[in-house]
Formats: structure tokens, sequence, C-alpha cells
């Protein structure tokens, strides 16, 4: 009987838990599982950045330039709003199969899009192209909160911190060369391979749990007055400050309906049978304070990602064909810092003092950043991002385990996808509040200097248009963009500091899973 015991994961002889060990085809079908999960998660990351850089020529041969944000705008729209609820229905009918539909809904909308004749389809189709989307990173975080458990996921994270780094980095360069040598619909196009991979592997390798499919009704109710308030939020923080002025009548009705429309959904989900997004897991303190991590996060992470590279073409004159490549100081540092600290929780099985240096470094480096001027160097700049990137990276996969460890199985979808949607809304209000505070500082520095006749869009200049400029104009706008860059930081230091006040509160819960085995090799 102790033999039997000790092959199940028992007790072995000497009386302390022994772990199973897996077989080599078990651990090979993990190994192909994953890979065809990242395919997916590079999928959903890539789509937006080679679509920006094709947007020029798109614009070019569809016409529609008044239309030019919404092919943007209805894809993140329909990827938000989407997302808690392909989270709650995989829990409900199976993950497998709701991911699998959220891949070919994603390869439908990018084939409709590059058959696109007119930019009102475009923009219809990216929609579609959308809906998928919001499937794939959830689908993706919740398959591996079912196969590993969290205590052995953080071999993982670095992976997921790569395919990240890949995708910001070659996104624009894939786009700029499928756009000149095959045409913009390729940019489209290119996801149908990669998608059909796969498909094929998670259909013939994925085999999850069998779970009893729950007899409740999806909650309809619920899930339209959240995809409202979300569609309203998402959409104040894209018109406010650029479409409409904050206290445009526009902006303030959208307020007015995602205020309202939250508060329905909250009071219809203490209510609802099977509610989108469950209120009970955020009586774990633990998810909601990775809740709020996350949030911060990602209004950090996207905020960097759109100035930093801004500021180096403008004021350091670099080129904007390789803008991926500007931030490799800070994706290599995230990626390598995110592998070290999935090995040190998956070897330890602590993780509470990552969400502490993460915060404390994300802090650090924003402030560094914010001190840069016109006089700062590539090198500087360089290391003030790493060190960003060493705070993302302690803190965007350690997020999504900790919030995972803190439900039940049996809501692992709604755990991934409100931790998900929670990191989307922040970056939405970074990108909003940081950029209106840049634009504001920009024109103002311009005006103070008399250089607010150089463009209409004077905080959009690249570096060529900038070297067209008088040089008396051209330094106004060196000058401004830095100081641009510096309030824009310097919030971003101050919404950290949320973070890591929320992270100080983190409970070391033990996380689910035995020690691993020390004869394993990483996945």
């Amino acid at each position: 009987m102790s033999d039997l015991k000790t092959a199940t994961g028992g007790k072995a002889a000497g009386g302390k838990p022994k772990r199973a060990p897996k077989s080599e085809p078990q651990q090979r079908s993990v190994r192909v599982v994953i890979v065809a999960l990242l395919i997916a998660m590079l999928l959903a990351m890539l789509d937006n950045l080679i679509v920006g850089t094709a947007m020029p020529t798109i614009v070019g041969d569809l016409g529609g330039l008044e239309h030019l944000s919404w092919v943007v705008t209805a894809y993140t729209l329909a990827t938000a709003a989407s997302t808690p609820i392909w989270g709650k229905l995989g829990d409900m009918y199976g993950r497998k199969g709701m991911f699998l539909t959220s891949i070919v809904i994603f390869l439908i909308g990018s084939v409709l899009s590059g058959m696109s004749q007119d930019m009102g389809q475009l923009i219809g189709f990216r929609a579609i192209q959308g809906l998928g989307a919001g499937g794939l990173m959830v689908g993706v975080m919740a398959i591996i909160g079912d196969l590993v458990p969290p205590r052995e996921r953080g071999k993982y994270q670095g992976l997921m911190a790569g395919v990240m780094a890949i995708a910001m980095i070659g996104g624009p360069l894939v786009g700029g060369t499928i756009t000149d040598h095959l045409g913009w619909r390729w940019a489209f196009y290119i996801n149908i391979p990669l998608g059909i991979v796969a498909l094929a592997m998670v259909t013939a390798v994925l085999h999850l749990p069998k779970r009893e499919r729950r007899k409740a009704k999806v909650d309809y109710l619920g899930a339209g007055l959240l995809t409202v308030g979300i569609t309203a939020i998402v959409l104040v923080t894209t018109w406010g400050g650029s479409e409409y002025d904050w206290n445009s009548a526009v902006i303030m009705e959208l307020i007015a309906i995602g205020v309202a429309s939250l508060a329905g959904f909250v009071f219809v989900e203490t209510k609802a049978a099977e509610p989108i997004i469950p209120l009970h897991i955020f009586r774990n303190l633990n998810f909601t304070l990775m809740s709020v991590v996350g949030f911060m996060a990602g209004f950090v992470m996207f905020g960097a990602v759109l100035f930093l590279p801004l500021f180096q073409q403008s004021v350091q004159g670099a080129s904007a064909t390789n803008s991926g490549l500007l931030l490799l100081p800070m994706l290599l540092s995230m990626m390598v810092v995110s592998l070290i600290a999935g090995r040190v929780t998956t070897n330890s099985g602590r993780y509470k003092i990552f969400p502490i240096i993460g915060s404390i470094l994300m802090v650090g480096g924003l402030f560094l950043l914010s001190t840069m001027d016109t006089g700062t160097t590539r090198l500087t700049s360089g290391i003030y991002m790493a060190v960003l990137g060493a705070g993302m990276g302690f803190l965007m996969q350690i997020t999504m385990l900790v919030a995972q460890n803190s439900v039940e199985l049996k809501d692992m979808g709604v755990a991934s996808s409100a931790t998900t949607l929670f990191r989307t809304l922040g970056s939405s209000f970074g990108v909003a509040i940081m950029g209106a505070l840049f634009t504001g500082r920009v024109q103002d520095e311009m005006a103070a200097r008399g250089g607010e006749g150089a463009t209409s869009h004077s905080a959009q200049l690249d570096a060529a248009s900038l070297a067209k400029l008088p040089v008396p104009v051209r330094e106004a706008y060196e000058f401004a963009v830095s100081s641009g860059t510096h309030i824009a930081f310097l919030v971003g230091a101050s919404v950290g500091v949320v973070a890591l006040v929320a992270a100080l509160f983190v409970k070391e819960v033990p996380l689910r899973g035995a020690a691993p085995d020390p004869a394993e090799s990483m996945v």
C-alpha cells in the first residue's frame, strides 16, 4: 500500500509528501500545449503593433482618414468588453472549446479585415477580430492555470515575458517589412498560418480535466451592463482631450453612462446565479490587491511604451523605422527578471517580495526617466529604461500567478479575465492621462517659446520633420518634449507608489502544487 501511495503523490515511508514524477510523454504534451498557447498569445499582442505600422498605407488605399482612430479603437473596445465574458464562458462550458472558438473568430476577423474595400468595412471587421482577441489572452492564462499548478507556473513566466518582448520589438519591424514588400493586406493575412498552427496543436494535444457543465443560464443582463460600462470607459480615455474636450457634453455623458452601467452591473451580479464576475472573488484580499497592482502596472507600462520612443525620436534624433528596438533595454530587462523571479518562485514557493521589489524599481525607474532632458544620452536613458523594465519583470506575471492562486479552480477563468481586464483598463487610463498631461505641457512650452506655429500637431513631430524646422523652433520643441515626458513620467511614478502600498499588504499564501523535483529541467 505504501508503494501505491508514493506513486500517486501520497506519503512515502519516511512520512514526507512526495510528488509523483511526470512521465516523459506527459511532459512533452505540456511543452507542445505551452508552445501553442504562446503562439496564440503572440497573435493577440502582435496584431495592433503590425497594423499600426501599416496604417498610413491603409489610409492611402482606402481613404477615410477621419475614421482612422476607429481602426484601433474598434479592436480595443471589442477586446476589453469581451474579455470577462470569454473567461466566464470558459468556466461554464469548457476552456478548450471556448479557446478554439476565440482563435477561429480572430482568424475570420483577420481574413475579412484583409479583404476590406473601405474604411467602414475595416472598422467592422477589426471589431470581429477584437472579439476573438479577447478570448485569446484569457484562454492562454486560464489554460495554463488549469494545466500547471501555481507552484510550478513560474517556470513559464520568462517565456511569456519573452513573447511580449518579441511582439513589441518585432511588431513594428514585421509590419513595415510586410507593408513594403507584400502590401498592407498581408498585415492581417500573416495571422492565418500562425493561427492554423495554434489551432492544430491545441486540438490535438490539449487535454483538460473534464468538469460538469454548469446548468445555470449565462448572465446576459450582467454581460450587457459590463459591456456598456467598459465601452464607455474606453471611449472616455480614448476621446478625452483629443476628439473632445474633457469637459465636453459627450465625455460627461459617457462618464455618466459608464458609472450607471457599472453600478447596475454590481447590483445584478449580487442576484445572478452565474455572475459574469462573481463578486466573492474580491473578498480575497490578495486577489483585490493584485487587481490594483495589475491596474497600476498597465497604467505605467503602456504609458512608457508610448512616450519613450517619442522622446528618443524627437529629442535624441533616433529613427522611427526601428521604433521597437528603442525599447530593447526595458524589454530585455523585463524578460530576464521575469524568468529569474519565476524560477525562484517555483523553487521556493515564496512570492511576496517580488511585487514589493517590482513596485520599488518601477517607481525608481519612472522617477529616473522623469529627469531626462535635452542633454540626456541614449546610454543614460537606456539604463533608466532597464530599471523600469526590471520592475515590470517582477510584476507582470506575478500578479496573474497570485490572483489565480487566490481563487478556486472553478473560478480560474473569471479570475484570469478580471486580472487581464484591470490591466487593460489601467493601460487605457495611463495612455489617456499621461498623454493629456504630455500634450498640454508640450503645447504650453511651445507657446511660451514662440514655436506654437510650427505645426498644428506640435506633440507629434518625428525626427525627419523636426530636422526641417528652423533651429530656434527645433530647440524649443526638443525642450517642450523633454518637459512633457518629465510630467508624464512623474505622474507615472506617483501611480507606482499606489502599487507599492498595495504590494506591502499581500499575504504569503502557499502556492498550490508540490515543490518541484530538483531533477526536472526547465520546460
